[in-house]
C-alpha cells in the first residue's frame, strides 16, 4: 500500500494514495468501521439484553457521575469567559491577513443549524411543559402556576444556554487555532498538540480522533431518533400516517439518503444553502407564533426569564440533586450534558470549518452568545405560547391538550400547540412549514457530521473520499435505527451520555493544551514585532520552536 504525507515537513500524517483507503488514513478506517459493525452486531444480536445493559450503564453513570458532569460544564463557561476577555482575544484563526469565508448571516445559519437542529422544535414545547409540572426548582405550591412557569423556561434555558455552546466554543476554537493558524490537520488530535507533540500522529492521536468520532456518531444518531419521532407526529397529524417504530425507521432511512447527497455537495454548496433555508424558515416560524400568539405576554415572559437566567445561572448551574432516588436530573441535567458533549467534536469541528479568518474574541462573542440568544427567544415564544394556553385554558390548567399531549407522546406536544392556535386555513400551512422545517434541520445535523467523520478519517481533509461520505452518511441512519430498536428514548439518552463522558476529558485536555499554545504564540507576536515588524517570517515554525523550548 502506497504511503503519503499530507505535510511536506514531516512522515507522521500518512494518509493512502492507493487501494480502498486512498486518501484515508488505514488505522482510522478500520477502527473506526470496527467500532460501528460491533455496535450493530451487539445491539442486533439480542435486543433485549441490549437494551439491559443501556438501561444500566444509563443508571451508572446518573448515579455516580452526575457531579462530574455539572463541574465540567460551570468550568467550560469559566474557561470560554476568560479567553473571550483575555489578551489573546485580537488573535487571528488563521494568518493575520486572513479573512472570513462566509457572511455573518451564512455563518450564524450554519452554526445554529449544526449545533441546535431538531432539538429546538423537539424541546422547546416539550420541556417548559414538563418542568412546570415537575421541577427541584420549583418552590411547595408553584408547580402549574405562572411562579412555576418562570421557573420552568429558566430550568430550559439552563440546558439550552451558555453552558451548552461553551463547550462547542473550546472545541471549534481549538481546532480552528491549530489548523488555520499553524497548519495542523483539522482533526482533534491537533488540539492535543502543545501536549504531545508529534506523537499526536500515533496511538495518541488516534484514540483521540476515535473518540471524536464515538462521540459523533450516537450524538447525530441521538438527535435523528428523536427527530424521526417528531416528523412521524408531524406526518400523523397531517396525513393520518401510524405512529411507531417502523415509520420512524423509514423516516431516517429517507433522510439519511437526503443528508448523504446533501454531504456529498461538501459545505459551500448543500449544506450552506440548506442551513440558510432553516434559518428562513425559522423566522417565520418565530413570528407566526409571536404574532398569532399572546405578543405582550411573550415579549414579556422572554424579558423576565431572561434576566432571571442571568441571575441564577451560576447557582442552578452549580446544583447537585443530594437525593440519591430523584432521577430527575439524571434524565435532565445530565442528559444534556452529555449530549452536548457528545456532539462538541461534530460541532466543534464544522464551526472550525467556516470560521476561518475570525479573530478569537469574535468567535467566542459569536458562537457563544448569539446563538443561545436566539435560543433564548426561540424557546420563550414557542415554549411561553404552550403554557399560557394552559395556564389561562377556561377550564383550568391541563385542559388546553399541551400537557396531556407532553405526559402521553413528548414527539406530539408541537402540533397541539398550532392547532391551538386557532390560525383557521393557516393551520395547515403552519404544520407543513414545522415539518419542513424539522427535516431539513433532521438533514443538516445528519449530513454535517458525516463530514466531520470524514474528516477526521481521512487525517483533516476538507475533502474527504465521497465513498466514505456516502458510508457514514448511511451509518448514522442505521445506528439512530437500531437504538430505537433497542430501546427507544432511553437507549438514545444512554447513547449520549456514553459517548460524552470520555470526551469530557480530551476537552479538558484541549484547555490545556489551548492555553500553553497562546502563550507562546502571543509571545512570538511580540518577538517577531520587537526584532523584525517588517519582515515576512514563518509563524508555524515560529511558534513550534517557542513551544517546545518552553
Amino acid at each position: 500500500m502506497g504511503i503519503k504525507s499530507n505535510r511536506s515537513d514531516t512522515d507522521y500524517v500518512i494518509l493512502a494514495n492507493k487501494g480502498v483507503f486512498r486518501d484515508l488514513n488505514p488505522n482510522m478506517a478500520l477502527f473506526s468501521k470496527g467500532l460501528i459493525l460491533a455496535f450493530v452486531i451487539f445491539t442486533l444480536y439480542d435486543v433485549d439484553f441490549a437494551a439491559s445493559t443501556f438501561s444500566g450503564m444509563q443508571s451508572w453513570i446518573q448515579d455516580s457521575l452526575d457531579w462530574f458532569y455539572v463541574l465540567s460544564m460551570c468550568v467550560f463557561v469559566g474557561f470560554t469567559f476568560y479567553l473571550m476577555c483575555s489578551r489573546y482575544g485580537h488573535i487571528r484563526l488563521g494568518k493575520d491577513n486572513d479573512r472570513p469565508e462566509f457572511s455573518y448571516f451564512s455563518w450564524f445559519s450554519m452554526l445554529f443549524g449544526a449545533g441546535m437542529g431538531i432539538g429546538l422544535l423537539f424541546w422547546s414545547i416539550a420541556e417548559p411543559s414538563y418542568h412546570i409540572q415537575n421541577s427541584p426548582f420549583l418552590a411547595d405550591g408553584a408547580a402549574n402556576t405562572m411562579e412555576g412557569a418562570n421557573v420552568a423556561m429558566q430550568t430550559t434555558f439552563l440546558h439550552w444556554g451558555l453552558h451548552g455552546w461553551a463547550v462547542y466554543v473550546i472545541v471549534g476554537l481549538a481546532l480552528a487555532y491549530f489548523a488555520y493558524r499553524h497548519e495542523l490537520p483539522l482533526t482533534i488530535r491537533s488540539a492535543l498538540y502543545p501536549i504531545f507533540g508529534d506523537k499526536i500522529f500515533g496511538w495518541r492521536g488516534h484514540i483521540a480522533d476515535l473518540l471524536a468520532v464515538f462521540g459523533t456518531l450516537f450524538g447525530v444518531a441521538t438527535t435523528l431518533g428523536l427527530g424521526a419521532g417528531q416528523i412521524n407526529a408531524g406526518l400523523n397529524y397531517m396525513f393520518g400516517v401510524e405512529i411507531g417504530i417502523v415509520p420512524q425507521v423509514i423516516i431516517i432511512g429517507v433522510v439519511s439518503v437526503i443528508s448523504t447527497i446533501s454531504a456529498v455537495s461538501g459545505v459551500g454548496r448543500g449544506i450552506k444553502i440548506l442551513s440558510e433555508v432553516n434559518m428562513w424558515l425559522s423566522i417565520l416560524l418565530i413570528i407566526i407564533f409571536l404574532f398569532a400568539g399572546p405578543t405582550v405576554f411573550l415579549l414579556g415572559f422572554f424579558v423576565t426569564n431572561l434576566g432571571d437566567y442571568i441571575v441564577n445561572m451560576i447557582p442552578m448551574g452549580f446544583w447537585v440533586d443530594p437525593d440519591p432516588t430523584r432521577q430527575w436530573q439524571g434524565w435532565w441535567t445530565v442528559f444534556y450534558w452529555g449530549w452536548w458533549i457528545a456532539w462538541a467534536p461534530f460541532v466543534g469541528m464544522f464551526i472550525a470549518r467556516v470560521s476561518k479568518g475570525r479573530t478569537i474574541r469574535e468567535f467566542c462573542l459569536g458562537v457563544l452568545l448569539v446563538p443561545t440568544l436566539v435560543t433564548f427567544f426561540w424557546m420563550a415564544i414557542l415554549g411561553g405560547t404552550s403554557m399560557h394556553m394552559e395556564l389561562f385554558a377556561e377550564g383550568g390548567f391541563g385542559t388546553a391538550g399541551v400537557i396531556n399531549a407532553v405526559n402521553e407522546d413528548i414527539s406530539k406536544p408541537l402540533f397541539v400547540v398550532i392547532e391551538n392556535l386557532n390560525l383557521g386555513i393557516l393551520t395547515q400551512f403552519v404544520a407543513l412549514i414545522s415539518l419542513i422545517l424539522i427535516i431539513t434541520y433532521f438533514v443538516t445535523s445528519s449530513d454535517s457530521g458525516t463530514l466531520v467523520i470524514t474528516t477526521m478519517v481521512s487525517m483533516g481533509s476538507e475533502t474527504p473520499p465521497t465513498g466514505y461520505r456516502v458510508f457514514w452518511g448511511l451509518s448514522e441512519g442505521v445506528v439512530a435505527a437500531v437504538l430505537l430498536l433497542a430501546g427507544g428514548l432511553k437507549a438514545l439518552q444512554t447513547a449520549s451520555l456514553a459517548a460524552g463522558l470520555p470526551f469530557a476529558f480530551i476537552i479538558f485536555m484541549m484547555m490545556y493544551a489551548l492555553i500553553k499554545a497562546l502563550r507562546a504564540d502571543f509571545k512570538g507576536v511580540q518577538q517577531i514585532r520587537e526584532v523584525a515588524p517588517h519582515e515576512h517570517t514563518d509563524r508555524t515554525d515560529h511558534y513550534i520552536s517557542i513551544l517546545n523550548n518552553r
